[in-house]
């Protein structure tokens, strides 16, 4: 699949300003934890830039936030008004996982889109655009030493994540705009991540093979 989009800067920073108030506002959730400023600022940051970094990675492309001054500040910032929305909203419990889908949906676009534009195939691509959606969260609950979200019953982020980032490919095999295609790969992402939440939906619990009982 030949190139077919180059990602505006501007929408490079606005997933790491979603990315950053999603972590600063989950990590503040917390209170037992007794997490400095600073602490929860570091976690939004993480969260904000993680995504992106594994995706330059795995494209193996100069990283986009170390190569402009506009990355950290950016996210810092956006961690900073993460701890403001949480004193603020401490009670609209709906806001963290509305920012999570957001945040999946948009670093999904934008690592299969990348990723898709480095010239990988259309399978690899999807698996980029995966792990560029989930990578932030995974550093998020590394750095808050909790059980890692994409692996729990329900959770759905890596479902979400293909299924977006498939419908994106398809859509530019078939020659559908790059923008909008990116647009509906966050809808799908989006849409299943909250309907997860809301209908607890998941996949199948592992669980033990059992052999049959003796005659």
């Amino acid at each position: 699949m030949a190139p077919s989009f180059t990602i505006p800067l501007w929408v490079d920073l606005v997933a790491v300003a979603v990315g950053g108030v999603q972590g600063a506002l989950y990590a503040a959730q917390f209170h037992d934890r007794r997490m400095d400023l600073l602490g929860v600022a570091i976690v939004g940051v993480a969260v904000g830039l993680g995504g992106g970094v594994l995706r330059d990675l795995l494209v193996d492309a100069p990283l986009a936030a170390f190569s402009s001054d506009l990355y950290l500040p950016v996210a810092t910032v956006a961690a900073l008004v993460g701890m403001l929305l949480e004193r603020v909203l401490a009670r609209v419990q709906s806001l963290v996982t509305v920012l999570d889908a957001l945040t999946i949906g948009l670093f999904c676009a934008l690592g299969t889109t990348k990723a898709i534009d480095a010239g990988l195939p259309a399978v690899p691509a999807v698996f980029v655009g995966v792990l560029a959606a989930v990578g932030g969260s995974i550093l998020r609950d590394v750095l808050l030493n909790l059980p890692i979200a994409l692996m729990h019953v329900g959770s759905l982020y890596a479902v979400a994540a293909g299924l977006g980032s498939a419908v994106l490919v398809v859509l530019l095999r078939v020659d559908a705009s790059a923008p909008i295609s990116a647009v509906v790969c966050v809808a799908v992402t989006f849409g299943v991540r909250v309907l997860a939440v809301l209908f607890h939906w998941s996949l199948p619990e592992q669980r033990p093979l059992r052999g049959r009982r003796p005659a």
